[in-house]
C-alpha cells in the first residue's frame, strides 16, 4: 500500500513538472526568435560590440505592472561564452529575472523586448555571483546601435552591461540604470529538474544545454563565433 501510494505522488509531482518545464522552454525558444529579430533589424547591434561581449541577456516582451508609481517584471535567458576566459563557444542557458520600477515609465504601457550585453568578465562574475542593482553594482549604460561602435562614447565602450530595447518595432539603446538582475531560481529548477545556481548552469557545466535553446545558441554562435575582445 506505501509503495502505491508513493508511485502515486511521483506520478503526481512529475505532472506538475512538465506544464512548468515546457513554460521554461517555450520562453527560451521566444528568446531566440526576439534576437533573431533584433539581429536581422537593418540598424541593429554592431557587431564588433556583440562580437566583444561574454555574455547576452534577452527579456522578451516585457510589461509593466502598477505599484505604487508603477514597476516591470521580465523573465528571459542568459547565454555566456564557454571558457575560462569567456572564450570559448556559447553555452548553456540559464533562467534570469529583470526588476525595476523605473521601467515602468520607459515602457508607456507597452510590451517591450530588451537585450542586455555583459561586456567584460567583471560584469558577468557580478551577475552570476548574485541580485545585482545596474549602476551600482554594475556600470551599465545604453548601448550604440547601426554597424559600427567606433562613434560610441567613452562611458559606452567603458561599461560593463550595454542594453538595448525593442518597443513597436522600434529599437534603441535605454539606460536601465536602477533596475536589478537576478537568476531565476525557479524557473532553473523547472528547465533543468533540480535547483541550480547561475554559475553552475553557465560556468560549472553542471547540465547541458535543453533542445529548446538551440536556436538561441546557434544563432550566437554564427552571429558572434570568435570573442574579439582583449585579454
Amino acid at each position: 500500500m506505501g509503495k502505491t501510494l508513493a508511485v502515486v505522488i511521483l506520478m503526481c509531482l512529475m505532472a506538475t513538472m512538465v506544464p512548468a518545464q515546457e513554460k521554461e522552454q517555450e520562453r527560451l525558444k521566444e528568446c531566440g526568435a526576439v534576437l533573431e529579430e533584433i539581429l536581422g533589424m537593418p540598424d541593429n547591434v554592431p557587431e564588433e560590440l556583440l562580437s566583444k561581449a561574454e555574455c547576452v541577456i534577452v527579456f522578451p516582451s516585457v510589461l509593466k505592472f502598477a505599484i505604487g508609481l508603477g514597476g516591470s517584471y521580465g523573465r528571459g535567458a542568459l547565454v555566456c561564452r564557454s571558457g575560462a576566459n569567456f572564450t570559448g563557444a556559447w553555452g548553456t542557458p540559464a533562467m534570469f529575472a529583470l526588476e525595476g520600477g523605473s521601467l515602468g515609465f520607459q515602457l508607456g504601457g507597452q510590451a517591450t523586448d530588451y537585450l542586455l550585453l555583459v561586456m567584460n568578465p567583471k560584469g558577468a562574475d557580478s551577475i552570476l555571483g548574485s541580485k545585482v542593482k545596474l549602476g551600482a553594482d554594475a556600470s551599465a549604460a545604453a548601448g550604440p546601435k547601426g554597424r559600427s561602435a567606433s562613434a560610441a562614447t567613452d562611458i559606452v565602450m567603458k561599461a560593463e552591461i550595454l542594453s538595448y530595447s525593442r518597443s513597436r518595432g522600434l529599437f534603441a539603446g535605454i539606460s536601465l540604470e536602477g533596475s536589478t538582475l537576478r537568476s531565476d531560481g525557479g524557473a532553473n529548477k523547472n528547465l533543468y529538474g533540480r535547483e541550480l545556481t547561475a554559475r553552475q548552469i553557465v560556468r560549472d557545466g553542471a547540465v547541458k544545454p535543453p533542445a529548446a535553446a538551440k536556436a538561441l545558441i546557434g544563432l550566437l554562435n554564427r552571429k558572434a563565433p570568435r570573442n574579439t575582445s582583449a585579454k
